[in-house]
């Protein structure tokens, strides 16, 4: 069997699905773990939800702003290594990420589907004018029409866009290989885009918790900076 390494060498259409692991070692907390967004807080979900933020905008974006905005955030190892084989000469390489960070597109990757949205991509939701991230730091009323702002994430309640499902799919069914990083692959529809690979294709998973998955793959249960330095 071959190795990550001879795999990433010996294929021509990559595609890697990674999650929040990934930008924890740049210093951007997790959802979930002991240490994550979500630990101690009564109804975290409800605050990341379309409902909080159409009843109470000013909830939605003191928990927004004050938690998940991370700007200083520089890519690791891992983020570096993706854009490098991506620069490789006859190499498709296509990055789907849960994430909202933007730190795969700061290390050079071109070919990203951000599966559920950009915390760096805003607009105001009264008269639709794209507005800075900066300015939404600064304040969610839009200060041309005093509509609220709002980041363009996809929120608990609301549907995954179409160009992110359609993306993914796109490089998923023309894969020779498939590399999951830094996710516990359980939150759907993300987790289910593997249903979608080609036989034949190749699948490795990248993860300091094992990963249960109903096909053959291998996985590497490990630190995934460490592994990605090694390539």
């Amino acid at each position: 069997m071959m190795t990550l390494a001879e795999s990433l060498a010996s294929s021509e259409r990559i595609v890697f699905l990674t999650g929040a692991g990934v930008s924890v070692p740049s210093g951007i907390p997790d959802y979930r773990s002991k240490n994550g967004l979500y630990t101690g807080r009564e109804n975290p979900e409800y605050l990341l939800s379309a409902t909080c933020l159409r009843n109470e905008p000013d909830k939605f974006y003191a928990f927004v702003r004050d938690n998940m905005y991370y700007p200083d955030a520089e890519p690791n190892a891992i983020h570096e290594k993706m854009a490098e084989i991506e620069r490789r000469a006859g190499k498709k390489v296509t990055v789907v990420t849960q994430n909202i960070d933007g730190l795969h597109e700061k290390a050079g990757s071109r070919n990203v589907v951000e599966f559920h949205g950009s915390l760096y991509r805003c607009h105001c939701q009264k008269c639709g004018m794209t507005v800075r991230s900066e300015q939404y730091l600064e304040s969610d009323k839009h200060e041309n029409c005093g509509g609220i702002i709002r980041p363009e994430v996809v929120l608990y309640e609301e549907n995954l866009p179409e160009e992110a499902i359609n993306g993914a799919l796109a490089a998923i069914t023309k894969a020779d290989l498939i590399v999951i990083v830094g996710t516990s692959f359980k939150v759907s529809p993300f987790c289910n885009l593997t249903d979608y690979r080609k036989s034949g294709s190749t699948v490795f998973a990248v993860n300091q918790e094992l990963l249960r998955l109903p096909f053959q793959y291998t996985m590497i249960q490990d630190d995934a900076v460490s592994i990605f330095k090694e390539l």
